[in-house]
């Protein structure tokens, strides 16, 4: 059997509206997010920036993080993103880069 792991994430707007979610693929699902491809609040007020994420091994403990970080106040969010990401860069910025790197190469 394989593991798998499981993210709970934050994402921005330049605004600073926060989306707070989990997944077990990250990379698709904040592509997800940047592309718009669902309906919802992400999409409404634009949260296609990953300010924030952290790994958790076990599905119960993702679902557990997200709920307790949906209940702290704005203000304790900002301060938790703010102190592991003082700028605020989007974390998912360059992914794609060494995919399209990696291409390039075995096409030379």
């Amino acid at each position: 059997m394989q593991e798998e792991d499981y993210f709970v994430y934050i994402m921005a707007s330049r605004s600073l509206t926060l989306y707070i979610g989990f997944s077990n693929q990250l990379a698709i699902r904040v592509k997800q997010h940047k592309d718009g491809v669902f309906e919802g609040f992400s999409k409404t007020y634009h949260c296609n920036r990953l300010v924030y994420f952290e790994r958790h091994q076990y599905v119960i403990n993702a679902i557990a993080r997200e709920r307790q970080l949906k209940r702290w106040s704005r203000a304790k969010k900002l301060a938790l993103i703010t102190r592991l990401n003082p700028t605020w860069l989007d974390l998912s910025e360059d992914w794609g880069q060494s995919l399209r790197t990696f291409a390039k190469e075995q096409s030379s």
